[in-house]
């Protein structure tokens, strides 16, 4: 087997887009994806948060200062009654880090405003909560006891300046760190995929003279199962080219007797003016290596295990319809008996063809070696016998009967083929074929058992 063509058709393919390529690339995009999910979520998380902290503190000073600009307020109305409004308070001690406030009445009058303040009111809406109004942040309160609201601004900007710094600070490292994350999943993925790689190259190695099972310690569950199914791949490549050899072995040893016999009846009857006696040799010899090239397929589809199905066999059925073909001749009529069970029909596991064949190869062997009474018998659970009556085999020949090309008469046409098929066909089908000479019971004959499992 040439696998020449297999290696030639894949390798480019490969060199070009390896798989270790195609990982990297697949896990850098996921992984960047991911990444890229995440930071959105940061900046999500760390803007909510930062406006919360800031919004706290809003709440937080606005509470806080409202009392101190009420009492501002009462000073300045009772020291300066006449006064404009809105009234300006006094500046605050750090003017960089000054509160830009006012106090407001419920006709959205400013009162009171911080020397830091626009002239101007809030352009939102009097109302307790927060309102954005460019460039403001404003928190609005009212007081507990009297009719008077006090409005807290913080610049937007200084929120938009504090996101900004703590995104910085963390995606420069998070994106410096994609380049090592990417050479990481790279040599994670050729780490990975060097037992892929020895596998592919053991592979490689194999041919139609090298079918050895591939031994790989150390590979990974998915890599193991590849394995194993490369391994029965191959065990089924070598049986089917022993079979091949088999059979050509099989061929050149059966058909080379009957073909130079043929020939030899064919020429000798040319000689003498085609004698009627010797065209019906040369027939005979002709049938005869018909019969013999039979066995030989025979033989070679047992061992192969071809269309081999596993099915229900009802056995009786299966001995009544192989009867009925030898029946047909009427020299095998009054010899060939069957006996069935009274019982229910054995039905055994199965394929009816192969065992049809196994069963008439029995027969065969049974009329042409027991010069006698034959029959062949169905058994519970799931047993076919097949019993002659002649003068049987010794013990010696009983352990050399299942192998080729050995035959145990004087009569040529005694295969020595016939047994190794049944044999071959029965240990494919998971039964045992059992021998024995004499039968239980009797003083000469010869038996043959095949012992199936039940359906």
């Amino acid at each position: 087997m040439n696998l020449g063509f297999l290696r030639l058709s894949t390798t480019e393919p490969l060199k070009r887009d390896s798989l270790a390529g195609r990982l990297t690339r697949t896990l850098i995009v996921w992984v960047g994806g991911v990444w890229l999910l995440c930071v959105l979520g940061v900046v999500w998380y760390v803007d909510r948060e930062i406006n919360h902290n800031f919004d706290n503190e809003l709440i937080e000073v606005s509470h806080r200062m409202f009392d101190m600009a009420l009492s501002e307020l009462d000073k300045l109305q009772t020291a300066h009654p006449d006064a404009p409004k809105p009234l300006i308070a006094r500046p605050q001690l750090f003017s960089s880090d000054a509160v830009i406030y006012q106090v407001v009445d419920p006709g959205e009058h400013i009162l009171l405003r911080s020397a830091e303040a626009a002239g101007t009111s809030f352009d939102v809406p009097l109302a307790p909560g927060f309102a954005n109004a460019e460039p403001w942040r404003i928190y609005t309160v009212h007081h507990p006891s009297r009719n008077l609201y006090f409005q807290v601004a913080d610049p937007l900007d200084e929120r938009r300046s504090a996101l900004n710094r703590t995104l910085l600070g963390l995606i420069i490292p998070l994106g410096a760190v994609l380049p090592l994350l990417a050479l990481v999943l790279r040599n994670v993925a050729r780490s990975e995929l060097r037992g892929l790689q020895a596998l592919a190259a053991e592979i490689e190695q194999r041919s139609g003279t090298d079918l050895r099972p591939i031994r790989l310690p150390g590979l990974p569950k998915e890599l193991r199962s590849v394995g194993d199914h490369v391994n029965q791949l191959l065990e089924r490549l070598s049986h089917s080219l022993d079979v091949e050899r088999a059979l050509a072995a099989n061929a050149a040893h059966e058909l080379r007797t009957p073909l130079a016999a043929a020939r030899l009846r064919l020429q000798t009857a040319l000689e003498h003016d085609l004698k009627r006696e010797e065209v019906a040799a040369a027939l005979e010899a002709l049938q005869v290596l018909g019969h013999r090239a039979e066995k030989l397929l025979q033989l070679s589809r047992a061992e192969s295990g071809a269309s081999l199905t596993r099915a229900r066999v009802d056995l009786v059925q299966l001995a009544g319809t192989v009867a009925q073909e030898f029946w047909q001749d009427a020299r095998v009529n009054e010899r060939l008996k069957l006996k069935v069970p009274d019982t229910e029909p054995p039905i055994a596991l199965g394929d009816v063809d192969s065992l049809a064949i196994a069963l008439r190869n029995l027969v065969e062997n049974a009329l042409r070696y027991g010069k006698g009474r034959v029959s062949i018998e169905v058994m519970s659970p799931c047993t076919l016998a097949v019993r002659d009556f002649g003068p049987g085999v010794s013990p010696e020949e009983l352990h050399t009967l299942q192998q080729r090309h050995v035959r145990h008469g004087s009569d040529r046409a005694g295969y020595g083929l016939g047994l190794s098929i049944v044999n071959t066909i029965v240990d494919k089908l998971g039964g045992r074929l059992d021998l024995a000479s004499p039968p239980p019971g009797a003083a000469t004959g010869f038996e043959a058992r095949i012992v199936l499992r039940p359906a």
